[in-house]
Formats: structure tokens, sequence, C-alpha cells
């Protein structure tokens, strides 16, 4: 429980027995509790003009009549179907990216039942993320042709997870990377894989690079551009539950001992895949999509929400983000994975802000093919600072910011609305930047200037420590940030 919240109790408290205080002290008290004086010893925190998300309360010092709402994606059209001789399914372990103007797509291709074939690793691509086409490739054989979409038929083919390299000094024979698990000669753990175009793949070592796991997943791994290394997530069982372990690496080849993952106040769950990656409009924040496995209800599966600042220590919500819900072929083992892939793509209504899409299955294991249908969320719209009618706010921590605007992402009802305030490091409103400067802001943006009295000139408070108070009604408030 944060501060305000307790402090929100002891407030309404004096309010019940306000008749035994003198309007003046019950005043004094109410600016104390929400002006936050006494609450200059905190250390502010830099935040330079990054976005920030309120998927968890970093940035949270106290809160009275808000709450931080999970947000679930909607779903849209199916967008791939596995139905192909070397596909079938229980086609699985999906790897979305986007590369420039090309989305890419990547998958195992494999048939539970009649006619079984060998797994193989296929390929689709798409030019906005929504409709998606299976090129020819002709680099591998199946059934006697190679008019196909196969892109490995090799060591790997299992969980084959490739990733674009945002690593400046990759080489160019190496543009592309992938891990993927293999078994031979008693040998077992997670191999590295390159390819200077994404469609041509080769062994970038003999020997395994991680070793310590179980692996019999989606075993991923990217490049971090905040501390400037690759990191890897990958499956092992810990006292017989599945979850996650992660490790670093400088080249790709040599990692760190693998660390388990840590989730506070989070229970004990079988998480299948986790999904993890740099959101890549907050690189510092790393959000997962893992998924929960509940074996004693036929190995249902849906899709969790994570996100983590230290990449180890995830605040994971226990509520699902994607509920199998009224489609057909959810509510059957192993549907409703979320794969790992979050893009932007482009809105279906014109003049409509662009969406974040996520790539979801359905009916795996059921006749000759299984599905990937599409969902949509709002651009940072994971989580939002949320409040109802009667009104709400939230105080920062001090934080110190770089710019000389404050941008945020919000939607309101027609009726309802958002106001700003910045105060000093103690909690005093910064004169010209009160509450009673900021006019009603009211609507739904991605991105909107706040302004003072007509003024969005923040050049004078930056450098500096402030705090930012935020009153909603019947709004939610979905991120920030300060820019030039």
């Amino acid at each position: 429980m944060n501060t305000f919240t307790k402090q929100s109790k002891t407030d309404n408290k004096h309010f019940a027995y306000s008749g035994f205080f003198p309007a003046a002290i019950l005043a004094l008290l109410t600016l104390f509790l929400f002006a936050g004086f006494g609450d200059s010893g905190q250390n502010p925190l830099n935040i330079g003009n990054r976005r920030e998300l309120f998927v968890d309360d970093y940035l949270i010092d106290k809160m009275n009549g808000t709450e931080l709402q999970l947000h679930h994606p909607t779903p849209r059209e199916v967008c791939l179907v596995t139905d192909e001789p070397w596909e079938g399914n229980t086609c699985g372990y999906f790897t979305i990216f986007q590369d420039d103007s090309l989305y890419r797509m990547y998958y195992r291709g494999s048939h539970s039942g009649e006619p079984e074939h060998r797994e193989v690793t296929c390929y689709a691509e798409s030019k906005d993320g929504i409709h998606w086409k299976k090129p020819n490739l002709g680099l591998h054989e199946f059934n006697g042709s190679k008019a196909n979409n196969i892109i490995w038929d090799s060591l790997g083919t299992h969980n084959f997870t490739p990733f674009k390299d945002q690593n400046p000094d990759a080489k160019p024979e190496a543009k592309y990377k992938s891990l993927a698990r293999g078994k031979e000669e008693g040998r077992h753990g997670l191999f590295a894989f390159q390819s200077p175009d994404g469609i041509h793949w080769s062994l970038m070592s003999d020997e395994l690079v991680i070793t310590k796991g179980a692996f019999d997943s989606q075993n991923l791994a990217f490049w971090d551009p905040v501390r400037q290394e690759y990191r890897e997530y990958h499956r092992d069982f810990k006292e017989d539950i599945r979850d996650i372990r992660t490790a670093t690496s400088d080249d790709f080849l040599h990692w760190s001992d693998p660390q388990w993952l840590e989730y506070p106040n989070a229970p004990k769950e079988h998480l299948y895949t986790n999904q993890v990656v740099p959101y890549f409009r907050a690189p510092h924040i790393f959000i997962g999509f893992p998924t929960r496995y509940i074996e004693d209800r036929g190995a249902l599966t849906e899709g969790l929400f994570m996100s983590s600042r230290d990449r180890r220590t995830f605040k994971r919500r226990t509520e699902a983000f994607i509920r199998p819900g009224l489609l057909p072929g959810k509510w059957q083992n192993r549907s409703n994975y979320i794969w790992w892939g979050l893009v932007e793509t482009e809105s279906p209504y014109p003049g409509g802000a662009d969406q974040l899409s996520l790539y979801v299955n359905e009916g795996y294991y059921e006749g000759k093919s299984s599905r990937i249908r599409r969902y949509t969320l709002r651009i940072d719209g994971f989580v939002s600072l949320s409040a109802p009618m009667k009104g709400g706010e939230m105080v920062t921590k001090p934080v110190i910011f770089s710019g000389d605007q404050l941008e945020i992402n919000f939607s309101t009802s027609a009726a309802g609305s958002l106001k700003v305030e910045l105060q000093d490091e103690k909690g005093k409103p910064i004169p010209g930047f009160t509450l009673d400067d900021c006019p009603e802001i009211y609507g739904d943006a991605i991105e909107r200037t706040v302004e003072w009295n007509s003024n969005a000139d923040l050049s004078k408070l930056a450098g500096k420590p402030v705090r930012m108070r935020f009153v909603l009604k019947d709004a939610d408030l979905y991120s920030f940030r300060f820019q030039e």
C-alpha cells in the first residue's frame, strides 16, 4: 500500500470527526496530506526526456481516488491460417517484428496426427502487419518440392526465434540472429544462429551457447539498447513449476550464468512462454506477455502482462491480459498464446491513430490447421492511471526532467477532464503552473502538449526537482514525456 492510500484513510477519519476541529485546522490538515509537505527527503528521479508509462508505481508517491487500470486488447481478424502440408495444427512459437517497411513472421511448421511430418521453420511477411503472405522461397525440399515458405530445416526448428540485431556493431553476416534449442549427441541447450538478410541462416558456432535450462518453449533474445548488451530469456523448471531465467552477453556467444526472474507479490504459476521485449517507445521498460499454463483445467492457457525496469524483477499482474473469450478454438489445450512480437500498425479508420498489434493463436490441436488472430491495443495502452467521474488524483515523486514541454497520452469521456499541476520538491504549487492555471483538458490523444495559461514552455524548470499532480475525472492517463 502506498503512502497516499494510508494518508487517505487518515484523511477520511479527519473528515468523519471534522465537527471537533476548527475549519482552519481542517484546511491545514488537508493541505498537508494532499500537497506532500515533509516528503522533501526523497531523492529525485532523473527521467530526462524519456517516455514514462504507468505499468507500475515507480513514479507514484500518492494516490487518492485513482487506480492503475489494466487494459485488454481487442480481437481483430484471423491474419494467418497454417493450412499448408508442411504446416499443421501445432504450428507455434511465432515471432513477429517490423523491419523498416516490412513486417516479418517466423514460426514452427508441425502437425499432431496423420499425416505427421518433421518440424520445419516457416516464414511469412506483410507490408502492413495485417495482411500476410507466405512467399515461395525455394530453399528447402518438402515432399519432393521446394515450392514452399520453409526458411530453416535443420538443427533448432522446434523453437527457432529470430530478431533483427540493433547493435550498431553487428557484423553484416549477423544482421539477424536467433537462438534455438538443439538436441544432438546428448547435448542439450541453445545454439546461436546468424543471417545477413533474415532469410538465409547458418550456425554462429558448433557449440551450445547456453546449457542451464529446459528450453522446451520459445527461448528468445534481443539487443538491449539502453544497457548496450544482448539479453535472453528462456524456459526452465523451478521446484517443478515452469519458470523463466535470463542471461546477458556482449557477443551473443558467451553468456552470463542464467538467473531466475522474480515476481514480488505474485503467486507461483506455470509460465509456458515469456515474450519479453523492450517497449520500443520506452526501451528502459521491458514488457512481457507470459502464457499462464493451467494443468488441472485441461492444459488451458492464456496471456498475462508483466513489466520490469531492471530486466529481472517483474511486476506480474495475475489478471488475464487476454482471456480465451467467446471466440471458437480458444478454450482448449495450448490455445490463446500471445506470440513474441509487438508492432505498430495503422488504424482501420481514416484519420485514426496508429495501434499496437499482437498475434494470438487459436485452434491448436484442432483439425488440420490452426489460426493466428491479430489483437490491437492503444499506443502505450497497457495500463493507465484511471479515475471515475467523481474524480481522483495522483502526485509523483520528485523528478528531474530535460526538455521544455510536457506531452501526455490520455483519454477522457465527453464530460470528463484532466488537469496538471507542477509543484516544487516539497509539494508547493509553482506559480504559473498551478491547477488553476491549467485549463481542463478533455478529448483523446496519443500526444497532447499541456499548457498553463496558454503557456507550454517549461524550460526554466528543466533540471530542477519537481512533482507532477494529475487530477482526473472519468479519464485515463497512459503515459507522459518531457521533450523539446
